[in-house]
């Protein structure tokens, strides 16, 4: 018997100490998800690893994530799931603001009789019958609706113009105007006079009979078809300049020369580079004004050595020359030199270019070619190949001593006298004007007088007075010219309602 209740005894203890174990480990399992969930202490113990013959004792350390908050769930990679409308909705409207509308497009008007913007205006779907169906004076009816509202205009067409009415420009071909003129023996018949209000044109100039769509350039630069400029006179007078020949009964042809440079605009631009190292096209020299251009051969061959040439020329005895330059796809502008400033800004070129341009630079105290000063950049060059530097006529050198004398008192430089062509540079500053005797011709200009304002100002007999801060002179070579702004930029002053004005007022004149 006390054999069996030992054994009840042992049983007993046993089962005890196993229902302890599965209590104990089962508090732990709970303590620990408390702990690790909301505690903000977690007790650590450690013992440190024996190294060498030093022993330690176990020892317990706080957490240094004593106090700290951790949101684990979202160091957990899970995938997005997808946006729906309603969760856009809950972008919109939660604490996460949406991006901000991009800015609203503005509308700009045009310019009103005052010169001033004006946005009343509305611009309606392209109609291809407005252009395709000209009839000459037809009217039609139309009516145009939204919504309940409808409304009934009617709309005028433009007839078409006279068929001698092909080459009209309308401010230089106002006949009534040049009548009126007091003189002409100035070239004022070849400046501007546009028509007065209520007498512009009222009708579409048409197209040469035949007319094609140009040929691209470069190929444009020798040929163009011979219906968009149906002019044969200049080929009559100057075919044997090398200027223009005909190719077939279809295209003109441009062989490339000109009066002063029979064998080609290319040997003729080489010339000039070896006579002065410093005339570098396309480097120091990047814009260009062509003088009496004529088919603008020299600005044409410009371009291929990166040069941006303005050939000008007056619509005169040889039909419309800057047609055939604005055909070969040459910038051009109908232009002359007269009684006006020509519409460009002071220093606006790097050099200016005559060749038999048939100008008087010496006429009226040299007024011609002070206009050609004020053009002229800083340290700027004047080409000029004409008979009088090469001829030894009584009159050609008696204009030569002439042109030589007022370039001396322009304080210009004669760099290079070479065959037929002088190449003179203009100062970089004003020392020279300042330094000469006094009672000089010509005199400086007042300092009150503007050398950017041109429109519709008479030419004046005096000297543009360079800028004191050398702006003008220090403009970097192409093509850093692009990134480098050049200083004189700094002084012009842009307004935009004044300059409205004085467009609209140079349409009206």
């Amino acid at each position: 018997m006390n054999l069996l209740g030992h054994v009840d005894s042992l049983k007993s203890q046993t089962s005890i100490k196993f229902a302890a174990f599965i209590f104990i480990s089962v508090a732990s399992f709970y303590l620990g998800k408390h702990w690790s969930d909301g505690s903000r202490q977690l007790i650590f113990f450690s013992r440190q690893s024996p190294s060498g013959t030093t022993s330690s004792s176990p020892s317990i350390a706080l957490s240094p994530n004593l106090n700290k908050e951790f949101n684990v769930s979202a160091l957990i990679d899970t995938p997005e799931p997808p946006r729906s409308a309603k969760s856009e909705g809950t972008w919109a409207s939660g604490s996460l603001k949406a991006p901000p509308p991009p800015p609203e497009f503005k509308i700009y008007g045009i310019i009103d009789e005052n010169g001033t913007m004006s946005d009343k205006f509305e611009i309606g779907e392209f109609d291809t019958d407005l252009v395709e169906n000209w009839d000459n004076g037809a009217e039609f009816e139309a009516e145009t609706g939204k919504e309940d509202v409808r409304s009934t205009f009617r709309v005028k067409k433009f007839g078409f113009c006279g068929e001698n009415m092909r080459e009209y420009i309308p401010c230089l071909d106002n006949v009534e105007a040049i009548k009126r003129l007091k003189s002409t023996e100035r070239g004022e018949r070849f400046e501007r006079h546009c028509p007065e209000k209520g007498k512009g044109l009222n009708c579409l100039v048409p197209a040469p009979k035949g007319y094609r769509p140009p040929i691209p350039w470069p190929r444009s630069r020798d040929e163009v078809w011979f219906n968009n400029v149906p002019h044969t006179r200049l080929v009559e007078d100057k075919g044997g300049q090398n200027w223009i020949s005909r190719k077939g009964k279809d295209k003109f042809k441009f062989p490339g020369g000109g009066t002063q440079f029979i064998h080609g605009a290319d040997q003729y631009l080489n010339q000039i580079s070896k006579m002065v190292p410093d005339i570098t096209f396309g480097h120091h020299i990047r814009v260009v004004l062509d003088v009496g251009c004529g088919v603008a051969s020299f600005g044409a061959y410009l371009m291929s050595r990166n040069v941006i040439t303005m050939s000008i020329a007056p619509k005169d005895v040889h039909e419309n020359q800057i047609q055939f330059a604005l055909e070969r796809g040459v910038p051009a502008m109908a232009a002359a030199f007269a009684t006006r400033r020509l519409l460009y800004p002071s220093q606006a070129f790097d050099l200016i270019h005559c060749s038999r341009c048939r100008i008087n630079w010496t006429r009226d105290d040299g007024i011609l070619l002070l206009e050609v000063n004020r053009m002229l950049r800083a340290g700027g060059y004047f080409a000029w190949a004409a008979q009088p530097v090469y001829k030894h006529e009584e009159a050609l050198e008696e204009q030569w001593e002439e042109m030589l004398n007022l370039t001396t008192r322009l304080c210009w430089n004669l760099v290079k006298k070479e065959g037929y062509i002088a190449i003179w540079q203009k100062p970089l500053d004003n020392s020279c004007y300042l330094s000469r005797e006094a009672g000089n011709s010509p005199p400086l200009c007042d300092q009150d007088d503007d050398p950017d304002n041109v429109w519709y100002v008479d030419l004046k007999a005096c000297i543009s007075r360079l800028p004191e801060n050398g702006y003008g002179a220090n403009v970097a070579p192409w093509p850093a010219r692009l990134q480098i702004p050049p200083d004189r930029l700094q002084s012009i002053q842009i307004d935009s309602y004044i300059a409205r004005k004085e467009l609209f007022m140079a349409e009206s004149k």
